[in-house]
């Protein structure tokens, strides 16, 4: 009967929160990462720079880390209906701002203040997810949300590159600032339809049966029991911790290697041949759906094995080697390929890197770990970004980027690799005392 209730619980919950969250990811992710694609007209019609266009790219991840936590805790005190609509809404607006954009100094203020709209919503989404999903279904929950990542830049590239192509020119609008206004409204209006959508926790999820809502209830509380030591640990504590640290280190690797292609790879493919801004939007389209691909396999494959170290460390050897193997490739269609190995290999690991911040902490410690970790780990979102129009600038083209893209992703693999299977937990000091003689 267990059985029974366990599958279709999980599926009616799959079904009420995966979809939603999965949309709300690719709105998210178009509107943070289409300025790669605005850059093939922006630059050349503001006078940017590669190293100008860089840093703004990731200057959006200094107002992003500095605002992490507060809006994790935010969202497990307000609940996250009422915070991931807000996150939505003042996301949208910024966003919408870009597109008016006409000085360095009004860029790099826009993108910081994106990333401050945006704080809290990836980590606050898998902190979600963790309040709904049992750990042997969380690696592929979160791919089901996570892999929107890369479906945002499938299906962003050609849809940006169609918007740009189409309105450039009306009403005196060049076609990346419509492009940049028209795809910041689904956030603005998608917020206000999660308000009214999502459930807090499970014990209020009214469209869940009496009987699953109970079972799903008794089984968290189950697992949440074996980590109850954990659920009420102060901030300074959770800082702490050796796996927060190895964790995030580990981040800021995957990050440098994640947005330094994710933002130039319209550049970088542009710089392949004689492609048209609408061409260069399909082709950008194929590493990434190699990446959505890998990341639900490897994530399925995770949870069925339980095993998750050892598929990010093979999974973002994978990437490094593409990368490298980039660098020293000249025919377009081969250096395409290799590109959409290293997609699908740097991606295929995201979903399993989420899970396991979930698996040593609970309560309100998910929410204020997965935020720190996810906080300390913008320095490579800052960076990737940076030093790839750092060096492009320097050298003429993009090899020697590719390169220092390679090391930090094989950096990322080394870190798994020596990374303990689990987190130690320390004994329940009061389980140990004797027990009192009658």
């Amino acid at each position: 009967m267990k059985t029974t209730i366990e599958s279709l619980t999980m599926s009616r919950i799959y079904r009420r929160l995966v979809p939603l969250l999965f949309v709300l990811l690719i709105i998210n992710y178009l509107d943070r990462v289409n300025i790669g694609f605005a850059a093939l007209r922006m630059n050349q019609d503001l006078g940017f720079s590669a190293s100008v266009f860089g840093l703004g790219a990731g200057i959006f991840f200094v107002g992003y880390a500095v605002f992490e936590v507060p809006s994790n805790l935010m969202l497990h005190r307000f609940g996250a209906r009422i915070w991931i609509s807000r996150i939505m809404v003042t996301w949208g607006l910024v966003s919408a701002g870009l597109a008016f954009v006409h000085t360095q100094t009004s860029f790099y203020v826009l993108r910081f203040l994106l990333g401050v709209a945006e704080a809290g919503f990836i980590p606050g989404v898998v902190a979600y997810l963790a309040y709904w999903f049992p750990v042997r279904y969380r690696s592929r929950a979160n791919a089901g949300v996570i892999m929107a990542t890369a479906i945002a830049s499938a299906i962003g590239s050609p849809v940006s590159g169609l918007l740009m192509h189409s309105l450039d020119g009306i009403h005196g609008l060049a076609g990346w600032r419509w492009m940049l206004l028209l795809e910041a409204a689904p956030a603005v209006v998608l917020g206000f339809f999660t308000f009214f959508w999502l459930t807090d926790r499970p014990e209020n999820a009214k469209w869940l049966p009496d009987d699953q809502r109970h079972w799903l209830v008794a089984e968290l509380a189950d697992e949440a029991s074996k980590l109850t030591r954990t659920a009420n640990l102060p901030f300074v504590k959770i800082a702490m911790m050796p796996r927060v640290w190895s964790l995030s280190a580990l981040f800021v690797c995957f990050l440098t290697a994640f947005y330094g292609v994710l933002l130039w790879l319209p550049q970088i493919v542009k710089h392949m041949g004689t492609l048209s801004d609408l061409q260069v939007g399909f082709v950008t389209a194929l590493p990434f759906c190699c990446a959505a691909l890998s990341m639900y396999l490897v994530a399925s494959h995770s949870d069925k094995v339980g095993e998750r170290r050892l598929h990010i460390a093979v999974c973002m050897g994978i990437g490094g080697l593409a990368l490298l193997a980039c660098a020293f490739v000249t025919p377009p269609l081969a250096a395409l390929a290799l590109l959409c190995i290293a997609a699908a290999g740097i991606w295929g690991c995201l979903a399993v890197f989420w899970t396991l911040t979930g698996e040593f902490l609970t309560g309100a410690a998910v929410a204020v770990g997965i935020a720190l970790i996810n906080t300390i780990g913008q320095v490579g979102g800052l960076f990737g970004p940076w030093i790839v129009g750092v060096v492009k600038d320097l050298t003429g083209n993009f090899s020697a980027a590719l390169i220092v893209l390679a090391v930090a992703a094989f950096l990322a693999a080394l870190i798994a690799v020596l990374m303990p299977d689990r987190a130690p937990v320390e004994p329940d000091n009061a389980a140990l005392q004797p027990e009192p003689t009658p």
